[in-house]
């Protein structure tokens, strides 16, 4: 039974699946929209969202988880600086998904997940 256990498991390792979600979150932050599948745009949007609130809060600490999970300086600056006010007067829903069909390969369900 899987009582209370929460997050996909995408067939990987947990630290492959946390490098996963990592690159996909500082891509996202990044670029503003990433092309991926259904499973993983649904996984890394919770994530995205959690950096962005740490970027509103703004203080010291805040930045500091935030660099812990990301990783890259020039990207948190980005979150902190530009993203988050951007978003100030949201109380979340920072992302959007719009389906992009089967992928050509596998037909796995593809997703452009974006900031809003």
């Amino acid at each position: 039974m899987r009582h209370r256990v929460a997050g996909r498991r995408l067939s990987r390792s947990t630290s492959h699946r946390l490098a996963l979600y990592r690159n996909q979150v500082r891509d996202l932050l990044r670029y503003g929209k990433i092309v991926t599948t259904e499973a993983k745009a649904k996984e890394v949007r919770s994530l995205a969202e959690r950096m962005i609130t740490l970027g509103k809060a703004g203080d010291l600490n805040a930045r500091r988880q935030a660099l812990a999970f990301i990783r890259d300086k020039d990207v948190v600056k980005k979150v902190f600086d530009e993203v988050a006010p951007k978003y100030a007067a949201r109380a979340g829903g920072y992302t959007r998904m719009a389906r992009l069909g089967p992928r050509l390969g596998d037909g796995a369900p593809e997703i452009q997940l974006e900031l809003v």
